[in-house]
């Protein structure tokens, strides 16, 4: 019995008689793990060094036409000076820029917690309840808009002292996007998980613990994300005001200084502290809501 060789690729079967003839099927090798993800991590590098040459070129060229502002090399200079040793002390109006972000960090702590445990209960509450939000909706959107730097004369007469005025700032000012999406997340419950609550006659405690908690959690989650990157922002316009240890007054006193570079430098370090802090909770949003 004669057999038909096809050589074309994936051919069809060939029949001859009672026997079918299966054509060699090609072989295609699958790509390794390591390198799909050293491909993707290409994909995305790639453009990210794109972004930053294009920065560094407008940079060098603001710097050409711009009298005083300094150049990429000469930042990179006295970055290089700053963090050989950011956590010098030289008396308590020269620190390293090292304590100045801790204490701008320490600042964020205190008022971004203290907006956490007022916001997302008053957050349950206007989404629970009715009455509660057609009290508190019209005060949010009254006081939401207002510049974050119009808190901090209110802070200072109240406190009648700078540190505690920070923090108040940051307080208020951070507080309205996690009530926001936390009253949203409990309007958008599904009724259904209610009904079953009213049937089964659970208290409100266990109704808010057991139901409302673990579906609000991502809405929880994406408020305070959105916080904190508010939070960082105030405390360094409101450390230029007040004074003292911190970030901003450490920016300030260098432009009184008239030392554009270590400017630079701490505007490269607030972004990148920023960056850090919001990818760290949206690591933590993400790890919730595969977990749910």
């Amino acid at each position: 019995m004669k057999t038909l060789h096809q050589t074309v690729e994936n051919p069809a079967p060939t029949r001859e008689g009672e026997v079918i003839v299966l054509p060699p099927l090609a072989v295609r090798k699958a790509t390794p793990d390591w390198r799909r993800r050293g491909n993707r991590l290409l994909q995305r590098l790639i453009p990210a060094l794109l972004g930053l040459g294009i920065l560094l070129v407008v940079w060098q060229l603001a710097a050409i036409n711009s009298r005083g502002f300094p150049t990429p090399l000469s930042t990179l200079d006295s970055a290089r000076v700053l963090f050989a040793d950011p956590f010098y002390r030289d008396g308590p109006n020269d620190m390293g820029i090292g304590w100045n972000v801790l204490a701008s960090l320490s600042r964020v702590a205190v008022g971004f917690g203290l907006a956490a445990l007022v916001g997302i209960p008053l957050g349950f509450a206007i989404g629970r309840f009715t009455l509660l939000a057609h009290m508190f909706n019209p005060l949010i959107a009254l006081l939401r808009p207002v510049s974050p730097l119009a808190w901090l004369p209110i802070g200072l007469l109240l406190f009648q002292r700078a540190e505690p005025a920070s923090s108040w700032t940051i307080f208020i000012c951070s507080i309205w996007p996690m009530v926001i999406n936390t009253a949203e997340g409990v309007r958008r419950i599904p009724l259904d998980y209610l009904n079953v609550a009213r049937v089964l006659q659970l208290s409100e405690w266990t109704v808010m613990r057991r139901i409302l908690f673990p579906a609000v959690l991502p809405a929880v989650l994406t408020g305070v994300r959105l916080s904190i990157g508010i939070a960082w922002l105030v405390i360094v316009a409101a450390e230029m005001l007040t004074g003292g240890l911190g970030i901003g007054f450490w920016i300030w006193n260098e432009w009184n200084n008239l030392n554009m570079e270590n400017i630079i430098v701490a505007i490269v370090i607030i972004g990148v502290v920023g960056l850090l802090l919001e990818q760290g909770l949206m690591l933590l949003a993400r790890r919730f809501s595969w977990s749910e």
